[in-house]
């Protein structure tokens, strides 16, 4: 009796393990995200088909050595991050500021181009200064950032010399022709989330006091143009000098302005929430 007692919890152990192994451990179609402000995260779900992810200017190179070489380093996780979300069904438009007429037969690029104009709520910013249009820090909602990125933010050793080095995106980091969109351009960004009927943009990419925040298509637009924006922390950079204000180490810079970003923007979330393990993490980190 205690054989065959025991024979049964064993198969009755079996069926349960296959009935559990056929849920998946969450639903494909949302996103479960821990957005971080500040002290406070809180868990939330989103809807994967009404989500975009924005990589902004992962370049191919940089003017400065050490940037370029962080960007090759995140390259590789971040298209695994993408791919992932793209399985899910989130949209995903890659904005390499300057060099999109590199793309200009890409079916990616002429998406972007052929998507329906819809106005916008709100003006969109006409300096294009900076090779599209730029926005600028809003006084009444956030003070200076926490670091002094006035020499541009080179960390090497010997500073680099500021020259036009990108000409695409890092080819690391696939484009989906079937799938994807590329644009730098804030119009035809909106025309893309509004096609598609996208609440919730998510910005990844380089540089975050910089181009994540300013590009036409980045944190502060999308904030003043009503959407749901998050960065994801772990996927950005910065280009800080640790010689400049406040003088602590790059890494530590980078999340200084992680911190600007969550009190006076958007929240921000880890690559970990989608593809699991641990957040990415440079190589020359030194920080326990």
């Amino acid at each position: 009796m205690k054989i065959a007692w025991l024979r049964l919890q064993l198969i009755l152990s079996i069926s349960g393990c296959a009935g559990r192994e056929a849920q998946p451990l969450s639903d494909a179609s949302t996103l479960a995200l821990n957005l971080r402000s500040g002290a406070v995260t809180k868990a939330v779900r989103w809807e994967a088909r009404k989500t975009a992810f924005v990589v902004c200017d992962m370049w191919d190179d940089h003017w400065c050595k050490g940037a370029a070489a962080r960007v090759g380093e995140l390259a590789g996780p971040m298209d695994r991050l993408l791919a992932e979300a793209r399985r899910r069904g989130v949209f995903i438009i890659h904005a390499p500021s300057t060099t999109v007429g590199f793309y200009k037969d890409h079916p990616a690029r002429r998406r972007a181009r052929e998507a329906p104009f819809t106005p916008t709520p709100v003006a969109l910013t006409k300096d294009t200064r900076w090779g599209t249009g730029w926005c600028y820090p809003d006084k009444a909602r956030e003070p200076e950032l926490p670091i002094d990125d006035t020499d541009m933010g080179c960390n090497c050793r010997e500073k680099c010399t500021i020259r036009e080095a990108w000409s695409r995106q890092i080819a690391t980091i696939g484009i989906d022709p079937a799938a994807d969109a590329i644009t730098d351009d804030g119009q035809e960004t909106w025309n893309l989330l509004t096609e598609r009927r996208i609440e919730n943009v998510v910005l990844l990419g380089v540089h975050l006091n910089m181009c994540v925040l300013g590009r036409p298509f980045a944190i502060r637009q999308m904030v003043a143009l009503g959407k749901n924006v998050a960065l994801v922390r772990d996927m950005t950079d910065t280009m800080y000098d640790s010689r400049m204000r406040p003088k602590v180490d790059h890494f530590a810079g980078t999340d200084l302005v992680v911190g600007h970003v969550e009190r006076h923007w958007c929240p921000s979330f880890t690559s970990a929430d989608l593809v699991g393990g641990r957040p990415f993490r440079f190589r020359e980190d030194p920080r326990p």
